[in-house]
């Protein structure tokens, strides 16, 4: 597997953390939307977070949602997880161009500025669950960290990067998510918090091609761990003529008669891909009826 996630337990099953190497489904978002590179690494970022919590879900079924709605000019985000590994997103301004900022790294937060993180769970309940903060930096991994500790109540560490070449191709992308149990012992959290302290930036970690073995191992340091699951993951798009037909479906019986009435069809795109679909004024008398 080239991308792909692993699940781990630490210290005695009160730690638990995941951990993702996602070079390709980046590079893949990032060609679908043809991203500038400081919208690769947010858009990246999300990506991961989103796919390592869609895999905190049970239910095949189950979906989770990552928006963000921000002051800055890539105005927002959006990513669509499963709990099989899959996930999908866009950006809402794919060709930001910002200097770098006063690491040398590219600046996602100056990118995205103030703003609202909502995560949204459909879990086949009468209503979803939505769970908001508000941004803290910007950064993704510390907003992700916010929103655990807030809204879930579990206390977390997020670290997400991405690492671009000079030719906007991705030269890495990994993560992980490390979260405390209830009832966790002192002894685990304070080893666990001197660990997260000294640790390398994400980018350091994946430069050299680390698995997410390898990143487990440098955020619990000597701490033993037991996988319990590995799984492949992949930029997914479910997009189909049938599901945007179904969607046309829900327009005013007035817009669909102009439409028709024009003559020359129309193109719809899929935002999380960028498919074209054509519609010839055939396919919209057919819905229309």
């Amino acid at each position: 597997m080239s991308d792909y996630m692993v699940r781990a337990t630490a210290a005695e099953g009160q730690i638990r953390i995941f951990a993702v190497t996602a070079k390709d489904l980046v590079e893949r978002a990032k060609n679908h939307h043809n991203t500038s590179p400081v919208i690769t690494a947010a858009l990246g970022r999300l990506l991961m977070g989103g796919v390592m919590m869609g895999a905190m879900m049970k239910g095949e079924k189950d979906i989770l949602t990552i928006q963000i709605q921000c002051s800055g000019p890539a105005k927002g985000l959006i990513v669509t997880a499963d709990a099989l590994g899959h996930v999908k997103g866009y950006p809402f301004v794919p060709d930001v161009i910002l200097p770098a900022n006063e690491k040398g790294k590219l600046a996602v937060g100056q990118a995205l500025d103030l703003g609202v993180m909502s995560v949204i769970k459909d879990i086949g309940m009468k209503e979803p669950y939505v769970g908001q903060v508000a941004l803290q930096t910007g950064e993704i991994g510390d907003d992700l960290t916010y929103y655990f500790a807030t809204s879930e109540q579990t206390p977390s560490s997020v670290g997400l990067g991405v690492l671009m070449n000079k030719d906007n191709t991705v030269k890495a992308a990994g993560g992980f998510i490390l979260q405390l149990m209830p009832g966790a012992k002192e002894e685990f959290i304070d080893e666990i918090e001197k660990n997260i302290g000294s640790l390398q930036s994400v980018t350091a970690l994946i430069q050299n091609g680390e698995t997410p073995e390898e990143l487990m191992k440098a955020v619990l340091s000597d701490m033993e761990f037991e996988i319990t699951d590995s799984l492949p993951v992949e930029f997914r798009c479910d997009c189909s003529k049938e599901r945007i037909l179904h969607s046309l479906a829900t327009l005013p019986k007035k817009d669909l008669d102009e439409l028709i009435l024009g003559g020359e069809g129309i193109e719809v795109k899929c935002q999380f891909c960028s498919r074209a679909y054509q519609f010839d004024p055939e396919d919209l008398k057919e819905i229309r009826s």
